[in-house]
C-alpha cells in the first residue's frame, strides 16, 4: 500500500483521497500537478476502481505515458486497459468502433496536415477558383480558418472577417471550398484531425445509447492542462462523465495562453457554474522557485480581474531577489545578456540552464546576432534563426538582386514568390535576364512579361509592378528598401500564402528597424552572410550540447530554468500591441508575464530598452511594460505587503 501522507503534501493529499464528484484543481506553477494525478490514479486503482474505468485525457501522449508508466510503478502492477491519452487519441478510439454511425466505414483512414492541404487545393480547384491566382488564400491558409471555426464553434464567416479581414471579400468562395472539403472528406472515407473531435462530440449528442455506452463505462474521468481545452472538448468530457459525474479537472488559470489556437478560458472560469456541486482544490506550494521570483510572480497577476485567487508559497530558502535591468536600446540589451550568460556560465551554471524568454520570435533578432558573434552556443525552441526563415531571405532577396543584377539565385527565389511561376519558367526568364548587360533594364522593358509561357505573365507584371518602385529607391537606405517590398506586394503574398502573415510581418518590420543602422545596401548584406556563415559553421559542431535555451514564453510553458531572462519588458512588446486589440488580451498578456517569471528557479532578470528606433521618427522613448510599473505601483498602494525594491542592474 501507498503511504500518501508520506509522498505528498497536505494540499496533493486532500486530492488523491477525495472519494469522488466533480472536481476543480487550480494547480499553481512548480505546485506538483503532475505528481498530484499520477497519485490519484493509483489511488483510484488501489482502491479498487478497474483500470478500463478510468478515463485521463492530456495534451500529448508523452505526458500520458510518463503518467501511467509512474502508476504502474507506484502499485507494482501494470494497468492494461485505462484510457490514457490525448483528445484525439481517445477520440480515435470511439470512433473506430462507431463511424458507421456517422456515415463512415469502420476503415477511415486520418489525414495528416499534409494531407488535408493537398485535399483543400483539389476542393479548390474543384470549385472552380484559381487557386494560384493573387488575393486567394492558399489551401493551408484557408485549412487554417476551417480548423479555426472547429475549434472555437464560430461561424467560418465570423473567423474570415475577424481574423482575416483581407479576405473578407472572398467569404463566399471560401465557404464554398470548406462545404466541398467536408463532402469529400465523406466520400473518400478520411478525417482530418479537427474531424476526430468534432465527430466524436456529434456521435456522443446524436446516439443516446453510445452516450450512455461511454458515460456508464467511466467511473472517474481526468483531465489534465484544463485551462488549454477548447469548447469541443470541455463538452466532450461534460458528455463522457455525465452519467457518473466524477469528472476531475486539472490546471491553472494564470497559465491559460493559447486562445489563438482556440483554447476557452471560460472552460475553466466556469466549470462551478457547470457543475454548482464541484469542490474546488487548490496547490499553491511551489518547489521550483525562489521566495522573492515568487513574490513578483503573485503581485503580476493580482490585476486581473478574472481568476481564481491563490498565492504561491515557496519551499525553498531566500534567494536572490529580481533584477530589473534598463538599457539605453535594443543592442545594449543584447549585450547585456550575452555578457550575463557567460558571468553565469563562469560561474557554474552550465548553459543549459539559461534560458532568454520574449513574447515574439522577432524579439530574439539582436540577442542571436550578438551570442553568434560571442561564439555562444544557443537553440531556439521558438522556431528557426531569426535570418534563416523563408520570408527574411525572401525580402533579403529583393535585396540581392538590388545589389547584385548578376545573383542567379536571387532571381530565382523572388520570380518563384509569384503566381504560376515555378523552377522551370524561372529557368526562362533567369535566361532571358542573363543575355542583357543590364538587367535591370530588361525586366521593366514589355519584352520581359512575354518571355515565359502566358500562363506567367501576371505573375511577371506583379513582379515588374514592385521591381519598378524599388528600382526607384535610394539604395543608401536599406531600411525604406524593406519597407517597400513589404508595401509593393509582399505583405499581400505573405497574406495569401502563409497562415501566420501577422507575425511574420512583425518580423519584417523589426528587420527593417535593425537595417536603419547600416548606411549602405552593401553593409547590411555583408553583415547578414557572415552571420549566416557563422551560424552555419556552429551548426555543424554537434559535439556542442551545452547550449543557451532561445525561446517564446508560449514554447517555454511547463518548462524550467535556473536563470531566466526576460527581454523585451517593453509597453508595446510585452504586452504585444496587436494582442490587446483582442478580446481579453491585456489579462491574457498579464499571464504571459506570469509564466514567463514562474520558469525561473533561482534568478530571474526583466530586461527592456529605454529607447528603441521608430520608422521614419529615428530613436524613440520607450516605456517599461505596464505590468512592470503595475509591480511598483502595488507596493506603494499595499503597504502592509511592500514589494521588495527591485535589484536594479544599470548596465
Amino acid at each position: 500500500m501507498i503511504d500518501y501522507a508520506k509522498e505528498l503534501n497536505p494540499e496533493q493529499l486532500r486530492v488523491v483521497l477525495e472519494e469522488g464528484g466533480p472536481l476543480l484543481v487550480i494547480a499553481g506553477a512548480g505546485s506538483g500537478k503532475t505528481r498530484t494525478l499520477t497519485y490519484r490514479v493509483a489511488r483510484l486503482v488501489e482502491s479498487g476502481v478497474p483500470p478500463e474505468r478510468i478515463l485521463l485525457a492530456t495534451f500529448t501522449n508523452k505526458a500520458a505515458k510518463s503518467m501511467l508508466t509512474r502508476v504502474e510503478t507506484l502499485i507494482g502492477r501494470e494497468i492494461g486497459g485505462l484510457w490514457g491519452g490525448t483528445f484525439h487519441h481517445c477520440a480515435h478510439r470511439t470512433l473506430r468502433a462507431h463511424a458507421t454511425r456517422l456515415g463512415y466505414a469502420s476503415n477511415f483512414s486520418i489525414l495528416d496536415s499534409e494531407d488535408s492541404r493537398q485535399l483543400i487545393n483539389t476542393c479548390i480547384a474543384d470549385t472552380g477558383i484559381d487557386g494560384k491566382a493573387d488575393k486567394f488564400p492558399r489551401g493551408d491558409v484557408v485549412g487554417d480558418m476551417i480548423s479555426l471555426a472547429v475549434n472555437t464553434e464560430a461561424p467560418l464567416f465570423d473567423i474570415v472577417e475577424g481574423r482575416y479581414p483581407f479576405f473578407a471579400h472572398r467569404a463566399d468562395e471560401i465557404a464554398a471550398v470548406a462545404a466541398h472539403y467536408r463532402k469529400r472528406k465523406k466520400e473518400l472515407n478520411v478525417m482530418d484531425f479537427d474531424d476526430l473531435l468534432f465527430l466524436w462530440r456529434e456521435l456522443l449528442l446524436k446516439f443516446d445509447d453510445v452516450r450512455e455506452l461511454y458515460a456508464s463505462r467511466f467511473l472517474h474521468v481526468l483531465v489534465d492542462e484544463y485551462q488549454d481545452t477548447n469548447r469541443l472538448q470541455a463538452e466532450i468530457m461534460d458528455l463522457v462523465a455525465s452519467r457518473h459525474r466524477n469528472l476531475m479537472v486539472v490546471g491553472d488559470d494564470s497559465q491559460s495562453i493559447y486562445s489563438f489556437r482556440g483554447a476557452n478560458y471560460e472552460n475553466i472560469m466556469r466549470f462551478p457554474d457547470r457543475y454548482p456541486e464541484c469542490k474546488i482544490f487548490k496547490l499553491e506550494t511551489n518547489y521550483r522557485s525562489t521566495p522573492e521570483i515568487l513574490h513578483l510572480a503573485n503581485l503580476s497577476i493580482t490585476n486581473n480581474e478574472r481568476q481564481f485567487q491563490k498565492t504561491l508559497r515557496a519551499v525553498r530558502e531566500k534567494g536572490i531577489r529580481p533584477i530589473l535591468v534598463p538599457t539605453r536600446n535594443v543592442l545594449q540589451q543584447a549585450d547585456f545578456v550575452s555578457q550575463r550568460i557567460l558571468e553565469l556560465n563562469r560561474s557554474g551554471i552550465p548553459l543549459g540552464e539559461i534560458a532568454v524568454l520574449y513574447r515574439a520570435h522577432y524579439h530574439s533578432m539582436e540577442v542571436q546576432m550578438e551570442l553568434t558573434r560571442r561564439g555562444i552556443p544557443f537553440e531556439i525552441r521558438s522556431g528557426i534563426r531569426f535570418f534563416e526563415q523563408a520570408h527574411i531571405k525572401d525580402v533579403t532577396a529583393y535585396l540581392r538582386i538590388l545589389f547584385n543584377p548578376g545573383d542567379e539565385l536571387a532571381w530565382k527565389r523572388v520570380l518563384g514568390l509569384y503566381a504560376k511561376i515555378g523552377r522551370v519558367t524561372a529557368d526562362k526568364v533567369w535566361r532571358y535576364l542573363s543575355r542583357h548587360s543590364d538587367p535591370h533594364a530588361a525586366v521593366l522593358t514589355e519584352e520581359f512579361i512575354k518571355c515565359a509561357p502566358k500562363s506567367a505573365a501576371p505573375g511577371l507584371s506583379r513582379f515588374q509592378e514592385t521591381f519598378r518602385v524599388l528600382h526607384g529607391c535610394d539604395r543608401g537606405n536599406p531600411s525604406a528598401l524593406i519597407e517597400t517590398v513589404l508595401k509593393s506586394g509582399y505583405s499581400d503574398l505573405l497574406r495569401e500564402r502563409h497562415t501566420d502573415a501577422a507575425s511574420r510581418e512583425d518580423d519584417l518590420i523589426q528587420f527593417a528597424n535593425f537595417s536603419s543602422r547600416f548606411i549602405s545596401l552593401e553593409d547590411l548584406l555583408s553583415e547578414l552572410a557572415l552571420l549566416t556563415g557563422v551560424n552555419e559553421e556552429s551548426q555543424k559542431d554537434e559535439l556542442i550540447e551545452d547550449r543557451v535555451v532561445l525561446s517564446s514564453i508560449h514554447q517555454a510553458k511547463g518548462l524550467e530554468w535556473k536563470t531566466v531572462l526576460m527581454i523585451w519588458c517593453s509597453e508595446g512588446m510585452m504586452p504585444l500591441a496587436r494582442a490587446l486589440k483582442e478580446p481579453g488580451g491585456e489579462e491574457e498578456e498579464r499571464r504571459l508575464f506570469y509564466v514567463a517569471a514562474t520558469r525561473a528557479k533561482d534568478q530571474l532578470y526583466l530586461c527592456h530598452p529605454l529607447t528603441d528606433y521608430g520608422r521614419g521618427m529615428g530613436n524613440l522613448p520607450v516605456s517599461p511594460s505596464r505590468f512592470i510599473l503595475e509591480l511598483s505601483s502595488y507596493s506603494m498602494k499595499a503597504k502592509d505587503r511592500p514589494y521588495d525594491q527591485w535589484q536594479i542592474d544599470e548596465y
